[in-house]
């Protein structure tokens, strides 16, 4: 057993665990690690400006990996920065190692500078959060911490590393977590009885999440969904669930508006994978299934099913096993006369979506040559603009909906979105996307007022010279509190007269990305000509080099 420093200890676990990247941005707590890994050259430190930016790259890595990605940020002060990147995290199920430095715990009684409890300030978002104060401990915390995050449903894990624990010396062994096998496959009678309900059902809805995508399980979906002719709603589209050019999918549940509950009206059997059911922002009063619908929910997080409404079957499983299990059943449950049923939905749903996708097209033409630039209009040229192969990540918040309308999200691993909530995601998500795919052009699609909580990533993108395109979709506000700001009177008050002046909402000083990005060392271009904005976008990707197109858009509601 060889006897080394806590600091070499961790160096060489994760070299182990096939750590490539370490995101970070360090502090002098850090100071022991940062010493050590110049003798690990094989481990490339990604430097960051900000804390979440660190944080948010290693998001981005993960997701487009699906594997555990390594971020190192500082202390109690520096962590708290992190912290609104570690919630998309955990909210999103993003597998992920997250450490900090911590003071010596000689010292710790004395309540030293920026010290503080880390583990207690990350635990609620985090499937396990610990502090090592042992060097000994060191390779058998970090084998826990990668099981931990990539065993289903996934999620970050933080470990705390006090000073001394990363210069004291032990005799440790350094062996990686086992890979790990995670197709957990159902219960065969519960199977049995979804199958039964399901193909009896006069109007099934599949409802889907991103537990779907993280389980390679969209093939899978689209054949239940094929064989039921059942329309398709996203609860959550943070990743390709479901090809949005199919005929079945029916487009984003909006959790926020009793919509939800119209969309969902008159199923009889609700099935739904792979996410929570249902998770909203806003208060809505009344529940979304009506009394009368049965839900089918299969998921591989057991604490999201039953957790709010009533299950007729649940079903614990791998999604992409599940699915497979329920689709053999179909198989043989289905009559002659549900199959052909089934088909006639088949033919009534893809006649609806042609007849919404030329409404969207005049929709188009109508807003063609607006100026300002009609969103419309942007992620129509944004689409023109993509090479085939390019990868979307999206913080487009309110301009979202054109986008997912402008791009078909057909291929898994093409997108990659927001997931949380909280915002920073995509300016350095972007980056930890493009360093898991060097040889795919990636496409960030960011609200500028989202740009603004991690802009530090375009530095981070300069020196490293990461090759992202961000096209900043620049309307001037939040516009999506306007938006929540009308709900609430229109929806919530029940108040149809009031206008609101939209506190706090409008930027009166009109944010310049293109001007930023060029302080930091990447090209910038601002856009306000439609018929200019496709050779932007165009010159930006093919530069091989970090770009911003600062495009100005209409921000009316």
């Amino acid at each position: 057993m060889p006897r080394m420093t806590g600091k070499h200890a961790l160096a060489r676990m994760l070299i182990a665990e096939g750590v490539e990247y370490i995101f970070g941005n360090p502090g002098t707590s850090e100071t022991p690690v940062m010493d050590a890994l110049q003798d690990f050259p094989q481990l490339k430190y990604v430097q960051a400006l900000q804390e979440g930016t660190a944080v948010g790259m290693a998001d981005g890595y993960a997701r487009a990996t699906g594997r555990p990605a390594f971020a190192n940020i500082h202390i109690a002060g520096g962590l708290a920065n992190g912290i609104s990147a570690l919630y998309n995290a955990y909210k999103g199920g993003t597998p992920l190692v997250l450490t900090a430095g911590n003071s010596d715990t000689r010292m710790q009684l004395t309540e030293p500078v920026l010290s503080g409890d880390l583990v207690e300030m990350t635990a609620q978002y985090t499937k396990w959060s610990a502090e090592i104060r042992h060097a000994a401990d060191i390779p058998m915390a970090m084998r826990r911490a990668f099981k931990e995050a990539k065993t289903p449903p996934t999620g970050p894990v933080f470990l705390s590393f006090p000073w001394d624990a990363q210069d004291d010396e032990a005799d440790v062994d350094i062996i990686p977590s086992s890979p790990g096998y995670f197709r957990t496959r159902p219960d065969t009678a519960a199977i049995a009885r979804a199958s039964q309900l399901l193909a009896q059902a006069e109007n099934p809805i599949m409802v889907v999440g991103d537990r779907v995508a993280q389980s390679g399980a969209m093939a899978q979906m689209v054949r239940v969904a094929e064989q039921l002719g059942a329309r398709v709603y996203a609860a959550a589209f943070s990743e390709v669930n479901f090809p949005t050019s199919h005929p079945l999918y029916c487009g984003m549940l909006n959790l926020s508006s009793p919509a939800a509950r119209q969309q969902l009206a008159g199923a009889d059997v609700v099935l739904a994978v792979g996410t929570n059911v249902f998770s909203s922002f806003l208060y809505v009063p009344e529940p979304f299934l009506a009394p009368n619908t049965r839900l089918i929910h299969l998921d591989c997080n057991a604490w999201e099913v039953e957790k709010i409404y009533p299950t007729e079957v649940g079903l614990l499983a791998d999604p992409r096993a599940g699915l497979e299990e329920l689709a053999e059943a179909l198989d043989q449950d289905l009559s002659a006369s549900a199959r052909e049923t089934a088909a006639t939905r088949n033919a009534s749903l893809a006649e609806e979506r042609r007849r919404a996708d030329a409404a969207y097209q005049r929709r188009l033409a109508e807003r063609w040559g607006h100026r300002p630039m009609a969103v419309e209009r942007m992620m129509h040229e944004l689409a023109q603009a993509l090479p085939a192969d390019a990868i979307i990540a999206d913080e487009a918040v309110t301009s979202r909906a054109a986008l997912m309308r402008a791009v078909n999200l057909d291929v898994p691993g093409s997108f990659y979105g927001i997931r949380g909530g909280a915002l920073g995601w995509a300016m350095p998500g972007a980056l930890g996307v493009k360093l898991a795919n060097p040889n795919r052009p990636v496409v960030a699609v960011v609200g500028d007022g989202a740009s603004m909580y991690t802009v530090q990533a375009l530095w981070t993108a300069a020196r490293y010279n990461i090759p992202v395109t961000y096209a900043i979709c620049n309307n001037r506000s939040y516009r999506i509190l306007k938006v929540n700001m009308d709900t609430y009177l229109r929806h919530m008050l029940n108040d149809q007269e009031r206008q609101s002046e939209y506190m706090g909402m409008d930027f009166a000083n009109p944010l310049n990305l293109a001007a930023m990005a060029q302080a930091m060392g990447v090209a910038g271009e601002a856009v306000e000509d439609p018929d200019q904005l496709r050779p932007a976008l165009e010159r930006a990707i093919a530069s091989g080099k970090p770009a911003v197109v600062d495009v100005s858009i209409d921000g009316a509601l």
